[in-house]
């Protein structure tokens, strides 16, 4: 019998794209309705749990203080792995546990999430030896059933020479090959959000939460500020969850006046960088120890760009103000320049930098300081009041933390358990029959490689709708920056079917221009503003504010601090 994805995968893919209500609407229905779950938080998780509790029939409201991704779900390696490096740590159950999402989100969002070779080479002296690599390997393949993309390879020095030409060869011993996934992290997010509003959810970003509605001590919603209008709407909801990530502990303060004997999400900063690709021309993704301080990070291709990270570092940096430093930089410059000492990468190379904080759950530190052994294992507890937290977890782990905490909500509203469907229920745009097709017709029709491959990978099988756009209004074909594969008409969509509100929301969250760019975005701002301000009601002087709004944006997401900052 086939499965209901499969079915859904099987049929054509429709032009015909649900737009959500408008936010008018929105607003209305988050103050004169009231809901059986009130989701505070529109990462990932929050927007995956507001998915999965609306398909089981719950009715569901969503808040985001900013936009969808906007906090560590847009800041991440853009990875969907079994963690490779957590059997070190001994989390077999968290790699398993990957490993199966892994492979489902292969099949639920095949637009989304594309398998992704890694070459590990090893050195000598380096603390993984081939033996230690090797059966690391065979173990990780073991753990996903043997259902990997492929088998890993073991891979000779001139293997791997062959594969990267620009290697430091010298003690270079061999390595392997293995593979996980890539995936774009703020659209993976935004397509749990989209599906949630799909099924009935009241979803809407830019609006925070300001107080718990407490009835006998209970929570029974919450006052929430619309940051566009400034408008307070009081949401009222039978049960609720706190799924901030970072911010976690800051809806915990408005949950008791109890004291709390400490923080319940610890801050892991990462920080990534983007060069060129052609100062940094890989074939396959590396997985490498960094000769700096013998962590693993990652060398992984993007497009015409080439990404470096991470970092793994205490912080208690504010989740909004994390940013890159110098410091950062100049470890991760150091780190691939001792792997291709040819490229010589400089800090001048560098097109951007970002940091996120992996709210990584205090209980999950057992004692130890250091963030890279800390588990990435979820937890979730419900507060004096009845809140329920769900902290820790990866962004692979999503769909999971999701099921657990809407089983979590049934349990607390003493409602008949719903068997969940998000392990087979395609996200939009995921219904995909066969996907080297779907890019072959865009690549025809858009008469753009780059372009029509981008859309596909975008929006799915929902490309076509948002390339219709451009025979209406031929003006939307241009791009939005000159050499890279954005549209005017990826700006229009943002805002009829995707909640856009501001140019951050479309320049950083749903296209990667930001991070692209030298400026982050600031010219393809203007051009943006252009499609945007009809859509959107701007006269002149808001259009200016906006633009004004998007720069101090992108200089706290991407500027980076000194070092000693």
């Amino acid at each position: 019998m086939r499965s209901e994805s499969a079915v859904l995968r099987s049929l054509p893919a429709s032009t015909e794209v649900p737009a959500p209500p408008s936010r008018a609407d929105r607003l209305r229905s988050l103050g004169s309705e009231s809901f059986d779950l009130l989701v505070i938080g529109g990462g990932v998780t929050g927007a995956g749990a507001a998915r999965d509790a609306a398909l089981r029939g719950l009715k569901v409201a969503m808040v985001e203080r900013e936009d969808f991704a906007s906090g560590t779900s847009s800041r991440s390696s853009r990875l969907i792995h079994g963690g490779l490096r957590y059997l070190e740590h001994g989390h077999l159950g968290l790699v398993f546990e990957s490993s199966i999402e892994r492979r489902r989100l292969l099949n639920l969002a095949p637009h989304l999430v594309r398998p992704l070779a890694f070459i590990w080479p090893v050195y000598a002296g380096a603390r993984v030896p081939r033996w230690k690599l090797n059966a690391g390997l065979m173990l990780y393949d073991a753990l996903s059933l043997f259902r990997n993309v492929k088998a890993y390879q073991r891979l000779s020095l001139k293997q791997v020479v062959e594969a990267e030409p620009g290697i430091r060869a010298e003690g270079l011993k061999g390595g392997a090959r293995y593979y996980d996934a890539a995936t774009d992290d703020a659209r993976l997010t935004l397509a749990n959000a989209l599906g949630a509003s799909e099924a009935g959810a009241v979803v809407l970003n830019h609006a925070s939460v300001k107080r718990l509605v407490l009835e006998d001590g209970k929570a029974k919603g919450a006052v929430v500020v619309d940051h566009l209008t400034g408008l307070e709407h009081t949401v009222r909801a039978r049960a609720v969850v706190n799924a901030t990530g970072p911010w976690s502990d800051e809806i915990r303060q408005l949950d008791s006046d109890k004291a709390r004997t400490g923080p319940s999400v610890r801050g892991s900063k990462g920080v990534h960088i983007a060069v060129p690709r052609s100062r940094l021309n890989i074939g396959d993704a590396l997985t490498l120890l960094s000769p700096v301080d013998g962590r693993v990070m990652f060398i992984l291709p993007s497009d015409a760009f080439t990404l470096i990270g991470t970092t793994e570092t205490a912080t208690r940096a504010h989740p909004a103000e994390v940013r890159a430093s110098e410091a950062d930089v100049a470890y991760l410059l150091s780190s691939a320049n001792a792997f291709f000492p040819e490229a010589h990468l400089t800090r001048e190379d560098m097109v951007s930098a970002w940091a996120g904080i992996r709210p990584l759950a205090a209980s999950g530190y057992h004692g130890n300081s250091n963030p890279g052994s800390a588990s990435r294992e979820h937890t979730i507890d419900v507060s004096p009041s009845g809140v329920l937290a769900i902290s820790g977890g990866k962004l692979t782990t999503f769909r999971v933390m999701a099921r657990d905490v809407v089983n979590a909500v049934e349990r607390h509203l003493a409602l008949p358990h719903k068997k969940p469907v998000t392990h087979e229920q395609p996200l939009p745009g995921g219904d995909i029959l066969k996907l080297d097709a779907e890019l072959e017709a865009a690549r025809q029709e858009v008469g753009d490689a780059a372009t029509g491959e981008h859309l596909v990978r975008a929006y799915g099988s929902r490309w076509r709708a948002v390339w219709a756009l451009t025979r209406e209004t031929p003006a939307l074909a241009e791009p939005l920056v000159e050499g890279l594969p954005y549209r005017r008409a990826e700006a229009a969509w943002g805002v009829t079917h995707e909640m856009v509100q501001t140019l951050a929301d479309l320049l950083i969250r749903r296209l990667k221009v930001a991070f692209e760019t030298r400026d982050q975005g600031r010219a393809a701002a203007v051009r943006a503003a252009e499609v945007m301000a009809p859509l959107l009601g701007w006269d002149p002087a808001e259009r200016e504010r906006q633009l004004a709004a998007y720069a101090v944006d992108a200089q706290r997401i991407f500027g980076v601090d000194p070092s000693d900052a």
